[in-house]
């Protein structure tokens, strides 16, 4: 582990992450814009007969299914995005990473390793960084 982050001494956060990742917050954006559809579509039930009713349910139900598919991708882009916080909390476990705890280090695992794959063969690390 301190072999592979050896050449990231000095890590450094991402910009990108400081400001907001843009396409979180275009899928926000998205996301604000269903639910205000969901809540029009819900608004425009009272006095509504069965046919329509029916064609709202249809709706809601396609609004509803876009809606979790946005919060699933939000969710996976936030967990992929280092803060620039952890890459200084990461940095300091750089040099003392024998003595730190297995809590920790496997905290900076969770925010480095995005799979590890190990065979009686051999190991695949797929690395966020």
């Amino acid at each position: 582990m301190v072999k592979k982050l050896a050449s990231y001494k000095t890590l450094t956060g991402r910009k990108k992450a400081a400001k907001g990742n843009p396409k979180i917050t275009a899928l926000q954006v998205e996301l604000v814009r269903v639910d205000s559809e969901i809540e029009k579509l819900v608004d425009s039930l009272t006095g509504a007969n069965n046919v329509l009713l029916s064609y709202v349910n249809v709706k809601i139900a396609e609004l509803d299914s876009h809606k979790q598919s946005l919060v699933k991708e939000i969710a996976e882009l936030t967990v992929e995005t280092i803060s620039p916080e952890q890459v200084q909390q990461i940095s300091g476990y750089l040099d003392t990473w024998e003595t730190v705890s297995f809590d920790d280090k496997r905290r900076v695992l969770d925010l480095l390793v995005t799979t590890v794959e190990a065979t009686s063969d051999k190991m695949n690390i797929t690395w966020k960084i």
